[in-house]
This record gives structure tokens, sequence and C-alpha cells, in this order.
């Protein structure tokens, strides 16, 4: 059972992984169900806008109409994405949407050192660009929280194979991440969104399958992996922005924690 401490639901790894073996097998919505009673306020949908993410919103809209959703406008996002959340708040108006934006003085600083478009560079300065962009107002946003949802699921990338619907996020100090969609395939997500009437993005008529920011993500080719439109013109390099997997390359690492000398004081500790 749940252990309260201090208005916080803590579980530990015997708890959640006996959780994780009752609920794996139960439908997103009795997930999204459990997780909101369990959690209560605590809880956040943290979202790209995509049909994943735009998956759950809908149905723990129909559960707490008040969810909290979360999203970062990463000052790079194509403008078809502003465009999306003004439909998205129109359809769901109870919803709390937060859109979360990259702190100032570390965009100045990354900006100073390695120019407007790192990304460009080399695949470290490229996580970097990533982490404060989007990661780190996203890791703002999961203080306070005890559980966030995200629209992960098993098919998407290797990375993501062994993912649990609800496991403890060690990256993120130990709070449960909830992946109610972890063993659904993009065609289920897909029925789910026509049957249900849910918008999405207006990218994905123009052959795109994952969007991120606008000079990172293009179109696929038929047959291509939906994430391959994702930072392609690296080669062995993860699809992933960090946010859902540990970044561990010297090359970021040194860059990343100069960026942040810089923007806060080498003593701030950020």
């Amino acid at each position: 059972m749940p252990v309260d401490l201090m208005d916080r639901v803590v579980l530990d790894d015997l708890e959640i992984g006996e959780i994780a073996n009752d609920l794996d097998d139960q439908e997103p919505e009795d997930v999204i169900e459990w997780a909101l009673e369990t959690f209560g306020e605590r809880l956040a949908i943290i979202t790209a806008l995509q049909v994943d993410g735009m998956t759950l919103l809908d149905m723990a809209y129909r559960v707490k109409p008040d969810i909290r959703v979360v999203t970062v406008d990463t000052g790079r996002l194509p403008p078809e994405t502003l465009t999306f959340l003004d439909e998205i708040r129109a359809r769901y108006p109870k919803a709390n949407v937060e859109v979360l934006e990259p702190d100032q003085a570390e965009l100045e600083a990354m900006v100073d050192r390695h120019g407007p478009d790192p990304f460009t560079k080399s695949v470290p300065l490229r996580l970097v660009c990533c982490q404060i962009r989007k990661v780190r107002p996203m890791l703002r946003a999961l203080e306070g929280l005890d559980a966030w949802f995200t629209g992960l699921r098993r098919d998407q990338w290797a990375s993501r194979a062994a993912i649990k619907k609800v496991e403890l996020d060690h990256d993120h100090d130990g709070i449960v991440k909830l992946n109610p969609l972890a063993d659904w395939s993009k065609e289920e997500v897909w029925d789910y969104i026509a049957e249900q009437g849910v918008p999405t993005h207006p990218l994905y008529a123009q052959g795109y399958t994952s969007i991120g920011c606008g000079p990172c993500t293009r179109p696929v080719a038929e047959g291509e992996a939906d994430r391959a439109g994702r930072w392609w013109w690296e080669t062995n390099a993860p699809k992933e922005c960090g946010m859902h997997c540990p970044i561990e390359t010297g090359g970021f690492e040194h860059e990343f924690h100069a960026i942040l000398g810089e923007a806060h004081g080498d003593d701030s500790g950020y």
C-alpha cells in the first residue's frame, strides 16, 4: 500500500513492482484511473502534444477534467504547435494547461558559447540544446509531483522496449512514472484518436510521425521508423532528448555544466 509522508505518496521498489504486475495487463483507462485516485493533485501529464500525449489527455479528462497538463515552448517550436495549443484549450477547456519556457540566462549562455544552432555542430551539443530548451523546464515541472504521465510506448524505439506501465523514475528523485500506453501499438493509438475525435497536431497530415523543435524534425519516408525524422542528420546517436533516459557522454557533461555555471555562477549549484 502507498505510504503517506507529509501529504506525499511515496512508493518503494517492492510496492511499485507489485503494482506494476497488477496493472501491466490493464487497459490505459484503468491505469489512469488508478493513478488519479492514488496521487490526486500531485500528478500531471507531461507532453509534447503528440498523439500519445493527446490520447492520455483525452482519457484523463473524462475522469478529471481539471487534469494538470504541462508542455514546453522551447523557443524553436514549429508555428503549428503553438496554433495547436489553442485548439487543445478549446477542446479541453477545464484542463489546467501550463506552458513552460527555458531559463533565459541559460539560453543566453548557450548561444554566447555556441551560436543559435548548436545542435548542428555535434551530438553532445545537440543534447546540451535539448537539456537547456526542453529537459530542464520539464524537470522544474516535476518538482513537487509524486507522479507523472508520459505517452511512451514500447514499440517507439529500442530504448523504450522494456518500459513498465508503472515504474519508479530513479532519474527524477524516485517519483512514479506512468506509461499507460506502454503496450499499445501506433495503430491502436490512431484508432482511439479517430473513434473519439481527439484533435491532432497538424504536422501529422504533412508526413511527420514524431514532432519536436522545428529545425530538428522532418517528415519520414514510407517504411522509416517513427522517430527517424528526429535529428535525422545524426548517426549512431540516441533518438532521445534526455528526458526519458540519462545522458552519459563526457562532451555533453562538460559543456552542459560550463553553460549552467556561466548562467548562474560557478558556485550557485544551479
